[in-house]
């Protein structure tokens, strides 16, 4: 027995497959790391003043990179993850071609991503070519997109520097539906179901004894990218005079579909809940501020009790009833 996945051969795989970044000169790639390290800076008081909550600053790294490193990075996380697991050597390969491809689809998506998991304190990674690929086909402004993907980014560093048992709670709940599975091989045999089903693999993979762990897993997911993308908005065009404008397009952008195959890929990898949690999230936290203010929101991250449950981010009521001492 060996590592479920040959984590080797999804880098491989995934770094092979991954398409090249847009094209662009020394001085204009040069100009968009720059820019994103500077937001990344900037984005840190702003976050700090729109969500009051109070978190250390200079814990986690900033990094900026290419698609290949984002591949990389994240192999090093699902290692971290899910390394305990076994399976044979066939299965592993398997594996790592199927996980290399996966990541290769989704490197050229990924504006940035905070990275819980990396030791100690987490990472903040921002994908240098895919913000440049995105502002040059929406006709954004350059300093105002990277500061705005920086502001949500920079809140999913908050929230977890601020609440630093969100970590254990998340790997705790992500490493027990895991091993529920008992290994690659019959992961493999969901996800073939699922394709010819044409719908999300983790749909498909989830039995009613474990959908109560998922769901608590999709509203705490919900809660965070909800969080992100209403703070990063709460900002204003104080600080990003064209966010009206980004915010437009790129809602424009997030619900676009090109083809079948594309809509298929994006469903079996969850990116279609990945979407919901964006809205749902989002709605619930502007409706709990509507009525508690953005202190109150703030008991959410106070400990694991006070997470609101997928019933919850639905009924935003029935979370402020549960948590009213500690939310008003």
């Amino acid at each position: 027995m060996t590592a479920m996945v040959d984590w080797d051969l999804a880098i491989a795989t995934g770094t092979r497959l991954v398409p090249a970044g847009p094209k662009a000169t020394a001085e204009e790639v040069v100009g968009v790391v720059d820019r994103l390290r500077d937001s990344a800076q900037r984005a840190e008081h702003h976050v700090r003043e729109v969500t009051r909550l109070d978190a250390p600053i200079g814990l986690s790294p900033t990094l900026v990179i290419d698609r290949s490193s984002w591949i990389r990075a994240n192999v090093d996380t699902m290692r971290h993850l899910v390394g305990h697991l076994q399976a044979g050597p066939l299965v592993a390969k398997a594996g790592g071609v199927e996980t290399g491809a996966a990541l290769a689809f989704l490197a050229p998506k990924i504006l940035g991503q905070f990275d819980p998991f990396h030791a100690p304190h987490g990472r903040l990674l921002l994908v240098a070519p895919n913000v440049l690929k995105v502002q040059r086909e929406l006709r954004l402004d350059a300093d105002d997109f990277a500061l705005w993907v920086c502001l949500h980014e920079e809140t999913h560093r908050v929230q977890f520097t601020h609440a630093p048992w969100l970590v254990d709670h998340m790997r705790a709940r992500i490493t027990q539906l895991l091993d529920a599975f008992g290994g690659l091989s019959a992961v493999e045999g969901l996800a073939r179901a699922a394709r010819e089903r044409d719908q999300s693999l983790i749909d498909t993979l989830i039995d009613p004894e474990r959908r109560s762990l998922l769901d608590e897993i999709t509203a705490v997911m919900s809660l965070l990218e909800g969080h992100a993308d209403v703070m990063m908005d709460r900002v204003g065009t104080r600080v990003v005079p064209s966010l009206p404008r980004i915010r437009r397009s790129f809602d424009q952008r997030r619900s676009s579909t090109r083809g079948r195959l594309d809509r298929m890929i994006r469903r079996v990898l969850g990116l279609d809940a990945k979407l919901r949690q964006y809205r749902d999230g989002a709605t619930f936290c502007r409706r709990v501020i509507a009525r508690v203010g953005v202190d109150g929101l703030n008991t959410a991250f106070t400990e694991p009790a006070a997470l609101p449950t997928l019933d919850e981010i639905h009924q935003p009521g029935r979370w402020l009833g549960r948590v009213a001492g500690r939310a008003a």
